[in-house]
């Protein structure tokens, strides 16, 4: 058997993984989680999804994507509360995961190994083009990792940066399309914009 073969034997056989869907701001990381959940939902799979409490800019307790699907979620303060608040769900949704403490990865592992499917959506990087809270951790102990992108601003190409239209030094600064621009990489370090 190939070691392919086998690790999805295994899986198969837990119900339980890691699946990461990353990228910038405005790429449908959240439209897909929101798809992932549903398909998992149509099949009768028991389902919870968490979010950070701090993520307020469209409601405070669903997730809500730009395009403004929405699904019912619960705001968690810190990451531990999820492994609280699962109770018996199959499949855990987590949106904007940068915005977690370090620990997630350690809690999404206990859940992945209850055989529990675990799909994580959130920033790569953040303003600065640097790998964003728990999401370099969870994209390398994730079974599969989908990278999404968005389209640039200023060119039109592939977009894999957070570009921040206004000033700070915060690493973190909710907001939209005032705030944010998607941009490739040359549009991204050029700056002259």
């Amino acid at each position: 058997m190939q070691p392919t073969e086998e690790l999805f034997k295994r899986k198969n056989e837990s119900g339980g993984g890691i699946e990461v869907i990353c990228g910038s701001m405005f790429s449908g990381k959240t439209e897909e989680l929101i798809r992932r959940i549903n398909r998992a939902r149509y099949a009768k799979l028991s389902v919870k999804i968490f979010k950070p409490k701090l993520d307020i800019r469209y409601d405070e307790n669903d997730v809500v994507s730009h395009n403004a699907t929405t699904i019912n979620s619960t705001p968690v303060g810190k990451s531990a509360e999820i492994l609280l608040l699962t109770g018996h769900a199959q499949v855990v949704g987590i949106d904007e995961a940068q915005f977690f403490d370090n620990k997630l990865p350690e809690i999404c592992t206990t859940l992945a190994n209850k055989g529990i499917r675990v799909v994580i959506a959130g920033l790569d990087m953040d303003f600065k083009g640097r790998p964003f809270g728990p999401m370099p951790t969870l994209m390398a102990i994730a079974e599969s990792v989908t990278k999404v992108h968005a389209v640039c601003m200023r060119c039109g190409n592939p977009a894999l940066y957070s570009y921040r239209l206004v000033p700070g030094k915060d690493k973190v600064l909710l907001g939209e399309k005032e705030s944010y621009e998607p941009r490739c990489r040359v549009c991204y370090n050029s700056k002259t914009f």
